[in-house]
């Protein structure tokens, strides 16, 4: 039988239409399975809105961080984790918790909250009957008691809840009960937008999730243990898991005594701590006993925590436990070049500010946790980060490292501890202070401030945003000061006679090679003296009467004031020309610390129980008096804007002690001693002869006044900032017999 050929070709055309339909059907199959073929934008951005907490009438932010490719399995897919959890459950707390997951300060941060009155930070008052542990009290009094504080929430960019939100495991006895209503009820919560909450415990055993058990809306967390997974850059701060027993204010200072070379010391490797029978826990800490060999590599675990442990415990118990008892974990910590800090219940532990604290490079084994600090700390310098799956690795790696880089390593744990870690002050400063450079980005510190001293916290943006405008990074950029210095000379006496000294000073300081300027600031009840009543001389000489005429404004950050130097003056002192000048040379070398002539010293008197102060003219000193003083002009800012107005407020009642609090900040900035400089011989007895001085100095009121002071300035440092120093530096070739011709500051020597 025959077919016609239209119909065979008909019959060929259909195939191949039907070939053609199915390849295309097969190509956008695999095409949409690979990504390449997207849902319709409209129909897309709606489903993931309402998936991630937004609205479908709101815009879809923009985010410029690329996503993950995929979430490594031990962030928080382990076995442990999912033997508890199921995929849905772990979803929903995800979603629960992080409903503003996506939140960056251009899309969950009102900015304009900031432009008006600057970066202030609004504490809400404490409801009474509130349950608040002791150190989330600490954290509220601090934000209280600092600059950024503002008691008007009008007037707020930031604001932080009276209500505890550290502990946030439900069987701990400090969780707070019924926060989700308490936060919803709060009038100015607003979906927590422009809210910072503070967390330190997140989840409950078995599973230890990041659940804080509310809704934190668009609020920013400062939270411990925060994993990479869940931590939103540049909104989110990752802060160190810190004890209760943590140091308020001051903190103790690093235990790297010296730096021995080469750096190693008797472990190589250490680790003490506990190993989880039950609930997640850090893989990596059961298998320590592999790595550990009780010579250079000691890795210690025991099973003996919790009730019930000897209910649950393993083969290996008793070996652990018995080795573990051997050892002391101070002696341990203070005499191992690395300190192990794998993983607890959660990403961060104690272990963590131990090891920095101690000098010990710490070794992170904990694979997704966000570092503390880690927008503005570069951890490279000053840790090991290891990886958990490669334990057995660890301590071939750390041998390797060579003696220099662990030296620097060393050096840089001593310089972030103090900087940053060493109080709950420098911990919450240090977070208020990053949020502030988020919110004025145009003057944020660079990274350099941050990592290097004497850091973020001294280091005010506001003041500059070039690093050669202060005194800390001259070596570092290669350059020095202005060669010319600013005298200000503090006035209080009434000029009625031509020989008063305040005139003899101000010829005398003229006529300096150095000198740039004078500033006269008039803090004298009795009006201005005539133009012509003020000697001739070829420095411009520029007055300037003190608004409140008080003590503390001989050191405001004056305009006129051009030079890097400042050389700070007593209307009574009495300095020669020459030593104006040998002052100012010593300066240049240690422009970051005071130099001058007077110097005073501190000592703890046991029997009061309290720091005293002596005038005593000692080989040992550790004050240097602004009286007759060099220092650079960046510390007037300091004082002005970083001190607190109660102690400025304090000197000024009365009208006492300003250049003791001068020394205590410069000391605290600096961690060094002031220098002292030789001064004539007659110094002592001159400087005496001045009736004005004479008599206050004379005046037991005046000395009592100056001991209180130490005591309060100590107080509020959280420590004793001053160093003890013997160092002196006299004039080149000062006691050579050698001609007097060849002397570069002869006078001081005739004088």
């Amino acid at each position: 039988m025959s077919v016609p050929k239209g119909k065979i070709s008909g019959h060929m055309q259909a195939k191949k239409r039907y070939l053609i339909l199915l390849s295309a059907g097969a190509c956008l199959v695999l095409l949409f399975y690979l990504g390449g073929v997207q849902l319709p934008a409209a129909r897309r951005s709606r489903h993931e809105r309402s998936r991630n907490g937004y609205r479908s009438d709101q815009p879809w932010p923009h985010y410029s961080d690329p996503l993950q490719a995929f979430v490594p399995w031990d962030q928080t897919d382990t076995e442990e984790y999912n033997l508890h959890i199921s995929p849905r459950q772990k979803r929903d707390v995800n979603r629960s918790v992080y409903k503003g997951k996506r939140c960056r300060m251009d899309s969950c941060f009102d900015f304009s909250l900031c432009q008006k009155n600057g970066f202030k930070v609004y504490a809400y008052p404490q409801q009474k009957g509130d349950k608040i542990s002791e150190s989330y009290q600490n954290i509220l009094s601090i934000i209280e008691g600092s600059r950024f504080y503002t008691s008007d929430p009008g007037q707020a960019c930031l604001f932080v809840l009276s209500l505890d939100t550290l502990d946030r495991d439900q069987l701990s006895p400090q969780y707070v009960h019924n926060l989700k209503t308490k936060v919803q009820s709060l009038p100015l919560w607003n979906d927590g937008r422009n809210h910072l909450i503070f967390n330190l415990y997140s989840g409950t055993w078995p599973d230890y999730t990041e659940d804080l058990g509310f809704d934190i809306g668009q609020a920013m967390l400062a939270k411990a243990s925060i994993s990479t997974e869940n931590f939103r850059p540049s909104f989110d701060v990752s802060i160190p898991l810190f004890s209760k027993e943590h140091p308020r204010t001051g903190g103790e200072r690093g235990f790297l005594k010296y730096n021995s070379i080469p750096p190693f010391r008797k472990y190589m490797l250490v680790f003490k701590g506990k190993r989880y029978l039950t609930g997640i826990g850090s893989d990596a800490r059961n298998a320590l006993y592999h790595v550990h060999n009780g010579e250079d590599v000691v890795l210690l675990t025991t099973c003996k925590h919790g009730k019930d442990w000897q209910k649950h415990k393993d083969a290996r118990c008793d070996k652990d436990n018995a080795e573990y008892d051997k050892f002391d974990y101070k002696e341990m910590l203070h005499n191992s070049t690395f300190c192990l800090v794998p993983r607890g219940r959660r990403l961060g532990s104690f272990r963590f500010l131990e090891a920095l604290q101690a000098a010990c490079v710490p070794v992170m084994l904990s694979n997704g946790w966000e570092l503390p600090f880690s927008e503005i700390i570069d951890w490279n310098t000053a840790a090991v980060i290891g990886d958990e799956r490669l334990l057995l690795q660890i301590p071939t790696t750390v041998r390797s490292i060579h003696q220099d880089k662990i030296l620097s390593l060393r050096q840089q744990t001593q310089f972030l501890w103090e900087a940053y870690f060493s109080s709950v002050e420098k911990i919450v400063l240090t977070t208020l202070e990053i949020i502030q450079d988020r919110v004025l980005e145009h003057g944020s510190r660079s990274s350099l401030m941050w990592n290097s001293h004497p850091g973020g916290l001294f280091a005010l943006p506001q003041y500059s945003g070039y690093l050669g405008d202060f005194p800390f990074y001259y070596a570092t950029l290669g350059i020095k000061p202005y060669p010319k210095f600013t005298a200000v000379i503090h006035a209080v006496s009434p000029l009625v006679s031509q020989s008063q000294p305040i005139l003899k000073l101000l010829v005398a300081v003229a006529k300096s090679q150095y000198c740039a300027q004078i500033i006269v600031l008039w803090n004298c009840d009795k009006p201005l003296p005539a133009k012509h009543r003020w000697p001739a001389t070829s420095m411009p000489v520029i007055v300037i009467e003190g608004e409140n005429k008080v003590m503390s404004s001989r050191f405001l950050p004056y305009d006129s004031i051009m030079t890097d130097a400042v050389l700070s003056l007593d209307e009574d002192t009495v300095l020669s020309t020459t030593e104006v000048d040998f002052a100012f040379t010593v300066w240049q070398s240690f422009p970051e610390r005071i130099v001058g002539y007077p110097a005073r010293s501190h000592f703890w008197d046991g029997n009061k129980e309290r720091w005293g102060y002596t005038s005593k003219w000692t080989n040992d000193y550790s004050m240097v008096l602004t009286g007759a003083a060099m220092f650079h002009r960046y510390y007037h800012h300091l004082y002005t804007h970083y001190l607190p107005t109660s102690l400025k407020n304090m000197v000024d009642q009365l009208a006492n002690c300003e250049d003791i609090l001068m020394n205590f900040l410069v000391s605290a900035v600096t961690k060094l001693p002031p220098i002292k400089v030789t001064q004539k011989k007659q110094y002592k007895e001159t400087m005496m002869g001045q009736s004005s001085r004479a008599s206050r100095w004379a005046d037991p009121d005046h000395f009592a006044q100056r001991q209180t002071c130490m005591n309060k300035f100590a107080s509020w440092f959280g420590t004793m900032p001053l160093i003890h120093s013997q160092m002196r530096l006299d004039p080149v070739l000062f006691k050579d017999q050698v001609s007097i011709l060849r002397k570069k500051y002869r006078d001081i020597e005739r004088l």
